[in-house]
């Protein structure tokens, strides 16, 4: 089993939105970054655990668990005109774009915030992703240490 932390933007696509969803399930789709789409293509695998981590928000941070439940396919809205995440240089027959379905599984008791994991200052969290300076990418992997050490925050 693989662990991720997955971001978005909660006015956008947040963990209640994911939650209202039929089956607790959706796509996620929309990544634009080529590293983040060759995780969810090549790496990601269906029963992974993965955080919901709300971004560019008044307290970005760790809000809840989902897992995937189904492995990388093409994003469709890449080939869509209409659809705010189009590529025209996407193709069906060779697609550039893939995603991932997660489905919801809780909240955390409380909200893991940026700000907090920055001041903590544990040496356990020094290679955590989610702090290396530039590290811009909306879905970044974790390893079972960092997942544990996130989960007992909670």
């Amino acid at each position: 089993m693989n662990y991720w932390l997955m971001k978005s933007e909660p006015d956008v696509f947040g963990i209640d939105h994911l939650k209202a969803m039929p089956k607790k399930t959706e796509h996620w789709d929309g990544v634009r970054n080529y590293q983040a789409r060759n995780m969810m293509r090549d790496d990601m695998k269906k029963g992974d655990q993965v955080f919901f981590y709300h971004s560019n928000c008044d307290e970005p941070g760790i809000v809840g668990v989902m897992e995937v439940v189904r492995e990388g396919y093409p994003d469709h809205t890449a080939f869509d005109p209409d659809a705010k995440y189009y590529d025209p240089k996407s193709d069906p027959d060779n697609p550039r774009w893939y995603m991932v379905d997660v489905k919801y599984k809780r909240h955390l008791k409380r909200n893991i915030s940026l700000r907090e994991l920055k001041e903590r200052d544990d040496p356990k969290l020094a290679d955590l992703p989610l702090l290396r300076k530039g590290n811009r990418l909306s879905i970044m992997p974790l390893t079972k240490k960092h997942w544990d050490l996130l989960l007992s925050l909670e």
